[in-house]
């Protein structure tokens, strides 16, 4: 290779791969002082020396300023330059590469799905791949082989011979910058985005303020009939995203996170960073949400844990509290009321604040408030071990209602999962005369109170009217053995049967 080739291949090198020249000469000179040492034989480096011409591309070698032929090196030297040679392009490329990518961090960018490793999504990010672990996937989307992926680059790190470039679409990040493209406001910093919380793949929440008032925070992000909003939920594959107004007051701040649920009244506790939402009966499950999704986003969002009442649930809890408190002594209704203010609105709140924080903040003295946390551990200890009865009560009625369902013959249980559709016939017990019940009747029994004589005639006279009464037509009783696909099936044949005779009528007429 004359040394003009030379100079050109360095040239394209340092052009294609982003590296240095002077980095590339430094390999090439380092390249030779180890070929001399094997030609030699020798472990020292002090006594080589190696240049080459920048602008020539003449290497030149020395041993001890004796300069040494290159063509007297020989093939096993020469195999040693360029091994270290291509070790050391190696180092320096991926040196150049995590230079690069590592001032790219938190940058959206666009790539090319590759393949899987792993369950790993593996993409070419301009000369550098990048992969997607399934932890940064969001659910459910797969991508096939070329198709274009736009992600975050979420963490770039030196691993062993390679550079790893962790790629992200379930960071909280990767929304952000999906606003900052689609909307100007953002990205010039008008509009601001406070706080974010997601579940990749189902629900966001973000909450934003505009720090112009002519600038409407919400109808900016959302855009004209959604136009804004819309490109970045078709990127994410359907995910739903709520954008909420932010409030430095975190009682509207909670009450805004949860829309579309209409909130009732919020206490706050700040010594135990929660959170007391009431609502409605109607407005409970659409507070909590799908699995309480829409209640966990909000707790995310709003760095509160937020608990949802109702208000009997939330009057009995602050009743409970009440009737604690009036046992212990020296206790009157101020402080009861202040307690309520501080966001303590049961036993199991004073339990975990402790004496020492009710006393600073009631100022009441420290036995006082050791006696309020005393009568409140017990009074919850006998809260929980009615709770868990309550709880275990329901769950064998729910049991053996669903055994009783299930034992049911079909008519029967058709009636009790439809919810009465369809009527069993009653079945009639067996008819007893006065002389049976008489002679099966104890000795010892009492005889009958005036009163139930007199329920007796009142009896006699309805059954009297009743027989009286004209008789309709018995419908036969279903067939309680039968299924209800049976039952289903015979009356859609009578409404078929039915139709066929009027047809049939109308032609004779």
């Amino acid at each position: 290779m004359n040394s003009s080739e030379m100079l050109r291949l360095i040239d394209s090198i340092s052009r294609e791969r982003n590296v240095d020249k002077d980095a590339l000469f430094a390999d090439i000179e380092q390249a030779m002082v180890s070929a001399a040492r094997k030609h030699f034989n020798t472990e020292g480096t002090e006594e080589f020396r190696s240049e080459v011409d920048r602008l020539t591309g003449q290497i030149r070698l020395w041993h001890e300023e004796e300069e040494i032929d290159l063509a007297e090196l020989g093939r096993i030297p020469a195999q040693t330059a360029k091994q270290v040679m291509i070790q050391r392009f190696r180092e320096d490329e991926r040196s150049s590469i995590y230079n690069e990518f590592a001032d790219r961090v938190g940058e959206l960018v666009t790539g090319m799905a590759q393949r899987y490793e792993g369950g790993a999504l593996v993409a070419q990010i301009g000369r550098a791949e990048g992969f997607m672990p399934r932890s940064e996937q969001i659910p459910g989307e797969q991508h096939q082989a070329g198709e274009r992926v736009r992600c975050l680059i979420l963490d770039v790190r030196e691993s062993g011979n390679q550079v790893k470039i962790v790629l992200s679409r379930a960071s909280t990040e990767f929304i952000r910058r999906l606003f900052e493209v689609e909307v100007p406001e953002v990205s010039e910093r008008i509009i601001e985005i406070k706080a974010m919380s997601r579940e990749p793949g189902h629900r966001t929440k973000i909450a934003v303020s505009s720090i112009d008032s002519k600038v409407d925070a919400v109808g900016a992000c959302v855009g004209v009939r959604g136009s804004r909003i819309k490109n970045i939920v078709d990127e994410l594959g359907g995910e739903k995203i709520d954008i909420v107004r932010w409030n430095e007051s975190s009682q509207i701040l909670i009450q805004n996170a949860l829309k579309p649920a209409e909130v009732v009244e919020i206490s706050l506790c700040f010594e135990l960073g929660r959170a007391t939402v009431v609502v409605a009966d109607d407005q409970l499950s659409l507070a909590i949400g799908k699995r309480g999704q829409n209640v966990r986003l909000a707790a995310r969002l709003t760095n509160w844990d937020i608990d949802i009442l109702t208000p009997p649930e939330y009057t009995k809890n602050l009743d409970a509290m009440e009737t604690c408190l009036r046992t212990v002594e020296g206790m009157d209704d101020t402080t009861i009321d202040k307690l309520a203010a501080l966001g303590v609105i049961s036993v199991f709140d004073i339990e975990e604040v402790g004496g020492e924080y009710l006393a600073e903040q009631l100022a009441i003295e420290s036995e006082l408030a050791e006696k309020m946390v005393d009568a409140s551990i017990e009074r919850g200890k006998t809260l929980s071990e009615e709770q868990a009865k309550e709880k275990d009560a329901a769950a064998k009625r729910k049991a053996s209602e669903q055994d009783e369902i299930s034992s049911m013959p079909g008519a029967a249980q058709a009636a009790a999962i439809l919810g009465d559709l369809v009527t069993p016939a009653p079945e009639t017990a067996p008819e007893s005369t006065p002389e049976s019940i008489s002679e099966n009747a104890p000795e010892d029994e009492a005889a009958p109170t005036e009163e139930a004589a007199g329920e007796a005639e009142v009896t006699a006279e309805v059954e009297e009217e009743a027989e009286e009464a004209p008789k309709t037509p018995e419908t036969p009783a279903a067939d309680e053995g039968g299924s209800i696909v049976d039952m289903l099936e015979k009356q859609h044949e009578d409404a078929a049967t039915g139709e066929a005779e009027a047809s049939e009528e109308e032609k004779a007429e």
